[in-house]
């Protein structure tokens, strides 16, 4: 699979189930845009950054305080694995890899069946960006593109 670029699609997540591993600052990151699609999101972790957790006290996402377990994914449609705990990790790209859901590994992109873009907003557009080579993912670089592109 590394030798092909991804294919760019727009998730529709609304009301749809997304399962987020790990409680830290990717989940932090990631989270805001999720609850903003209108994702039913459902938190796996046993520990939190006080501004995950907030989002879980506020209602906007449902917190399972536990580590990660087979069939934690049931029913989802996406899911992002960013815990600390590589074997977890693996095993739950493992799941989403066996039930077909979409999901992004935030310790090996490779592993991974889906990658979250740059993204930036312009007059009612979204402007998502992507490495076209799997092997030289250069984060700042893909940022400044965006940046480019939204400032136009």
């Amino acid at each position: 699979m590394a030798e092909h670029p991804a294919y760019p699609v727009g998730l529709r997540l609304s009301g749809r189930r997304a399962v987020v591993v790990g409680g830290g600052q990717v989940a932090q990151r990631r989270l805001p845009a999720l609850i903003a699609a209108g994702a039913d999101i459902v938190l796996i972790s046993p520990e939190a950054t006080p501004s995950v957790e907030a989002m879980a006290d506020a209602g906007e996402i449902a917190w399972v305080r536990r580590g990660y377990q087979d069939g934690d994914l049931a029913g989802a449609w996406y899911a992002l694995v960013a815990s600390s705990d590589a074997d977890a990790n693996t095993r739950a790209s493992a799941e989403a890899e066996r039930h077909r859901v979409w999901c992004v590994r935030s310790d090996d992109a490779d592993e991974a069946t889906a990658w979250t873009p740059a993204t930036g907003h312009s007059e009612g557009v979204t402007v998502a960006v992507l490495t076209r080579n799997p092997h030289d993912r250069d984060p700042r670089h893909v940022a400044a593109v965006r940046d480019a592109i939204v400032a136009g």
